[in-house]
């Protein structure tokens, strides 16, 4: 469960920028490469190894196919058991499974802190997939 969201969580704490090939690159705050998102939801790291993968029912999935999350129509973000972790609401605010804000996904892709610092941008990317990196690590 940690390795797969080391990329989409370290991914999406990062910059997104479009590539030729229908991804986006994804950058950690420095602007160094550590993987792509393809617009199918396929997350690869920086050499292009298939990490994880977020299905068309946004079922999150490692490199082996095994579920280890979900995200609900309504944000909810879920574990592999069907906890809820947390939920990002339609205005980017970022909350834990308690209600507390833990973080913001902006419009424009900027990901900030609980304390409104940025820590990262995901261009491109839905706000819930941004949001994940806040509840996932892909190490």
């Amino acid at each position: 469960m940690k390795k797969i969201f080391a990329i989409l969580a370290s991914a999406i704490i990062l910059l997104a920028v479009p590539s030729k090939t229908d991804a986006q690159t994804l950058r950690d705050k420095y602007g160094s490469q550590i993987g792509t998102i393809e617009n199918n939801g396929t997350i690869r790291d920086k050499y292009g190894s298939q990490v994880g993968k977020i299905d068309n029912n946004n079922v999150i999935r490692d490199k082996y196919g095994s579920q280890i999350g979900k995200i609900d129509n309504d944000g909810t973000i879920r574990d592999k058991y069907g906890s809820q972790v947390g939920k990002v609401n339609s205005d980017g605010v970022v909350r834990d499974k308690y209600g507390s804000q833990i973080g913001k996904v902006d419009n424009d892709g900027t990901i900030r802190d609980k304390y409104g610092s940025q820590i990262g941008s995901a261009r491109g990317v839905p706000k819930t997939w941004a949001g994940l990196y806040f509840f996932f690590s892909l190490n």
